[in-house]
């Protein structure tokens, strides 16, 4: 019923990488179905120009494909340049870091593999190069790209084109990512940031010998959070622009909390308290729960619209 082309990018990336035995047709199979994804997340969006599900999941496909080595029909490919050249990776007026790195890893990664003839293959290598100036020039005072999700997938550009040494930006970003390895609580996140902190970008699962991986893996049990003491209020406001809602405030209350709750937690709150007419739903992704509903209002992936974040007046918030 919907392109998953995310999803089973992100799937495929960690079979490679968890050596699979060597019967090839479960894969093979994966493979046809993304390629398949590929062409449905376009076809069904052609007059917005754009893909069904987002140029993130879009470039996510190719990278698959790629580490996989398999070829990606040319225009596949230059959709994803043309999107890159003409500054559409941006949304609500701001930059996509993690968006523009998957497709530069893509870049690299036709490139490398040598999966594209040397005209594509010069044109992916202009467009990495001009990717990575503009993380360079928008490389934030905290030492992020972007936020710090974002981060990692921007420092693996780097790695990729092997960057990293000569790039101090690199450096002030290893060093901010350092001091807040906390914020990575998901498996999804912990795989963009793990590979980073050893040097590594996912372009290295398309070249690993599986016959040196040693069998490691052993389970551990997380560490409780510190429970932090005192109170705290919240308040919570609710917009929605012209012309959806011809009233543009639709909720505006205080929220009073425990010191350290999180807003899923205020969310929450907000649903048990007068004038009991506060509403939100929210989706399982591997990033953890997206906000999908708020007042009735839902989310319309087709129509590119969603829940922004923010810390007032205006600031996202770094898990968006």
């Amino acid at each position: 019923e919907w392109p998953e082309t995310g999803r089973l990018a992100l799937y495929l990336l960690g079979l490679r990488a968890t050596c699979p035995p060597p019967d090839p047709g479960p894969q093979r199979l994966l493979v046809t179905w993304l390629k398949f994804y590929l062409e449905e997340d376009w076809a069904g969006s052609q007059q917005h120009s754009h893909p069904l599900t987002s140029y993130y999941q879009y470039s996510l496909g190719i990278l698959a494909l790629c580490v996989h080595r398999k070829r990606v029909r040319e225009e596949v490919i230059h959709r994803l340049l043309a999107a890159e050249h003409h500054g559409r990776f941006g949304h609500a007026g701001s930059s996509a870091v993690d968006t523009a790195a998957v497709a530069a890893l893509a870049f690299a990664c036709l490139d490398q593999e040598r999966l594209v003839g040397s005209r594509l293959a010069a044109q992916l290598r202009a467009a990495r190069r001009r990717v990575r100036k503009r993380m360079v020039e928008e490389q934030g005072p905290d030492g992020f790209f972007g936020n710090v999700y974002s981060t990692p997938w921007a420092m693996q550009v780097f790695i990729a084109t092997k960057k990293c040494q000569t790039q101090p930006e690199y450096s002030r970003a290893m060093a901010a990512l350092l001091e807040n390895l906390g914020a990575f609580t998901t498996a999804a996140t912990m795989a963009q940031v793990l590979p980073v902190l050893h040097g590594h970008s996912y372009l290295d699962i398309a070249s690993m010998h599986c016959w040196e991986e040693a069998d490691t893996l052993t389970p551990i049990s997380p560490e409780p959070l510190p429970e932090v003491s005192g109170t705290m209020t919240v308040r919570l406001v609710v917009e929605c622009p012209l012309p959806r809602c011809p009233q543009h405030h639709l909720y505006d209350q205080l929220v009073p909390m425990p010191a350290g709750a999180s807003l899923l937690d205020v969310l929450t709150a907000a649903t048990k308290q007068e004038p009991y007419d506060f509403t939100f739903d929210t989706q399982d992704t591997p990033q953890g729960p997206f906000l999908s509903r708020v007042l009735g209002l839902e989310s319309q992936q087709k129509q590119q619209s969603y829940w922004q974040l923010l810390s007032a007046p205006s600031t996202n918030l770094q898990m968006g």
